[in-house]
């Protein structure tokens, strides 16, 4: 058995035997780690906490191992207190078992979540109270794990598509682009200029959306419903524009392998215009009543802080690794798609609080909708797909009339676009941060191994650096603040 990891391959003998742990170089192993003992059984020597994360507690079997069979569904029947960890935290911060179980102690255990209207979705977050404040803070997820990767293995390379969709439901197309690019990148397939531009054009119009949503719901947990309806209506509106243009509103599975579902219909530059300055006008009214507002200033500025070395240490990436100052965009680092041709600016914070995060996603709205329109301005005509009929569906014309051209459709339907044998590793700036992709290909038209970067995945391992000490009701706010978005996290 063999793993991967930014530092290279590792080849295991034995997974009980298993490898060193790295939790000592880097915090974001502490989930990593979890991560690849649960799905695949590899253990890891100094872990101070291995246990399953995306898979409940009661789960026999790792299934990311080829010997798991896939529809072999295991039902959680009994919830996990999770009070050896929540203890184990409370020691790690100080607290001996004295103080812990006197019973004149101001220690109290409170969940938040799964189930919660504060939680943004379905996530734990077990803290231990003193009063209001957080002492002592741990987290489960995987309640929305669904065996993303497993179920990858049993498809085609374009039937993954669809799946991606579900990561960040909130940007969905975002997550179409970083996956094809993946897979166009291995083929070596370089997608024409028009294609380029228009998955531009779309990533930005996306990114404004998981932007809109963010923040209005961000705004509601302080109080501010006014807000939500500023910048969540725009949003909305949105959904017309680009139902038109997928036939979806909300998962739209509008990309392909060496191009896209279908080109832009007739009359899309009026009416995203008109979308992107409604977006302006309600963004702008939102600004006006948060800018010089006292309370919101009391609840976000200095609250929840995360360091940029803490940041870079679990592995940030996106608005919430630019809010603690460190100048990091895929974008501008590693461009893609032409984006070393359009003038934006990467908007860096200066803090890294509730306030930073914020406020970086306001100022990317307008980056964002700057990218938009000088690449409207700048799109070529010409063709949306590749010429290379072992990739792309022929005409239907071809189809019907060509017996060429159906035994072209019929084997790209059946057996999918062949891969050429290898691993490799993609990724993408979406709206949370670096979007990846790591592949294995046996050479078939499915992928062998599938396996998801998710930047929400990293950003909630350090979520209780930020919280112990800050009250509960600045955790609320702070999960807000990070955007997490349950699909992407458990996959």
């Amino acid at each position: 058995m063999s793993i991967s990891c930014a530092t290279g391959k590792r080849t295991v003998s034995d997974p009980e035997v298993g490898l060193p742990s790295a939790t000592g170089i880097w915090d974001s192993a502490h989930w990593a780690e979890r991560e690849v003992f649960d799905q695949y059984g590899i253990r890891f020597n100094g872990h101070p906490d291995l246990r399953r994360i995306l898979n409940h507690w009661q789960f026999q079997g790792h299934p990311l191992r080829k010997d798991y069979p896939i529809r072999n569904g295991q039902v959680c029947l009994e919830t996990d207190s999770m009070e050896k960890e929540i203890r184990a935290r409370l020691h790690v911060k100080g607290y001996d078992d004295d103080t812990i179980s006197d019973i004149n102690t101001e220690i109290m255990f409170l969940n938040l979540g799964p189930s919660h209207p504060a939680t943004h979705g379905a996530i734990r977050i077990l803290t231990a109270l003193d009063g209001e404040t957080i002492l002592a803070n741990v987290n489960e997820i995987g309640y929305l794990h669904r065996g993303f990767e497993k179920t990858a293995e049993t498809l085609t390379y374009n039937q993954v598509i669809p799946l991606t969709d579900r990561l960040n439901y909130c940007s969905a197309l975002m997550n179409n682009i970083a996956y094809v690019k993946a897979i166009e990148k291995w083929l070596g397939i370089e997608v024409t200029d028009r294609t380029q531009f228009m998955r531009v054009i779309l990533s930005e119009f996306f990114r404004v959306q998981d932007h809109l949503v963010c923040i209005a719901a961000n705004l509601v947990d302080m109080g501010g419903l006014t807000n939500y309806w500023y910048l969540y209506n725009e949003k909305e509106a949105s959904y017309d524009f680009i139902s038109r243009l997928t036939g979806a509103r909300l998962t739209s599975t509008f990309t392909r392998i060496g191009g896209m579902y279908r080109d832009f219909h007739e009359g899309w530059e009026a009416e995203l215009e008109t979308q992107i300055q409604a977006i302006e006008r309600g963004v702008s009214d939102s600004l006006k009543l948060i800018l010089k507002n006292r309370i919101v200033h009391d609840r976000t500025q200095g609250v929840c802080i995360l360091p940029k070395d803490v940041a870079l240490a679990y592995g940030y990436t996106g608005p919430c690794l630019r809010a603690s100052g460190v100048p990091f965009d895929l974008r501008k680092d590693a461009p893609y798609y032409h984006y070393d041709l359009f003038d934006f600016e990467v908007p860096i914070g200066s803090v890294g609080d509730i306030y930073d995060r914020i406020m970086i996603r306001f100022e990317e709205i307008f980056q964002s909708i700057s990218i938009i329109r000088q690449a409207m301005k700048m799109i070529p005509d010409g063709p949306i797909f590749v010429d290379n009929p072992l990739v792309v569906l022929p005409p239907k014309d071809k189809v019907y009339n060509n017996i060429e051209g159906l035994a072209n459709h019929f084997k790209l339907i059946f057996e999918g676009v062949h891969v050429p044998a290898g691993e490799w590793y993609d990724s993408f700036e979406a709206a949370n941060g670096e979007l990846g992709f790591y592949c294995v290909s046996d050479g078939s038209g499915r992928p062998y191994k599938i396996k998801v970067r998710p930047p929400c995945f990293y950003i909630m391992g350090g979520f209780h650096e930020m919280v112990e000490g800050a009250m509960v009701a600045d955790a609320v706010i702070n999960l807000g603040s990070l955007n997490i978005i349950g699909g992407e996290l458990d996959r």
